[in-house]
């Protein structure tokens, strides 16, 4: 006679597993409905500053899965006041102990000169800015002593652009020491990360 072995797995469960079960997920449905206000960081403890460029797939470029990281796009991927003050918020409060930049190839922001788009705001405007309200939140803030195409800040080098916008956070006050900060260049044209200046194109193409 063969020796049978007993399938478990039609056994019913153990007293208490399956309301084990339903108050684990009820649980992890709460903390994800009031993560902020339980204090509960983002899953990687991560800020991407990144350019609202429709081609960067930001989440998958990083490996990011939804929960993982607050994500701030903007015109460019540039580190601008309400960059620092997201930040400075989130690193200070939210537990969040890293930031990553990421620009790209063919940005829009080395798409015309200066000069053009300042015309071009001004055509908007109907004329001079100095009454239009760059936030209109709070009207008193402006520029300053910077010119409009100062504030808008096109882009020459995509690759010089990223490394100024990873010593902005670094060396802001208002940011941790503690955090780290890094800064990648998406190529739309390779749909891959490198480092700021580390062109392999250039390299494979070029004799030793």
């Amino acid at each position: 006679m063969p020796h049978h072995t007993h399938d478990h797995t039609d056994d019913p469960p153990e007293p208490g597993r399956v309301h084990e079960a339903v108050d684990s997920d009820i649980d992890a449905r709460d903390d994800w409905a009031r993560r902020r206000r339980k204090g509960i960081p983002t899953d990687k403890q991560l800020l991407v500053v990144a350019c609202m460029d429709e081609r960067i797939p930001v989440e998958e470029a990083l490996g990011l899965e939804l929960g993982d990281a607050q994500v701030f796009r903007n015109a460019g991927g540039k580190v601008t006041d309400d960059v620092i003050r997201s930040a400075a918020l989130t690193t200070q409060f939210f537990e969040t102990t890293e930031i990553i930049v990421v620009n790209h190839t063919d940005c829009g922001m080395m798409s015309a000169s200066d000069e053009a788009v300042v015309e071009g705001l001004e055509a908007a405007a109907g004329g001079d800015l100095d009454d239009v309200d760059l936030d209109p939140a709070l009207p008193e803030l402006d520029v300053g002593e910077a010119t409009l195409a100062d504030w808008v800040r096109m882009t020459d080098d995509i690759d010089e652009a990223c490394r100024v916008q990873i010593e902005l956070l670094r060396d802001h006050p208002l940011i941790p020491d503690e955090v780290t900060v890094s800064g990648y260049v998406y190529e739309v044209e390779s749909g891959h990360l490198r480092r700021p200046g580390e062109r392999v194109a250039d390299q494979v193409n070029e004799r030793v």
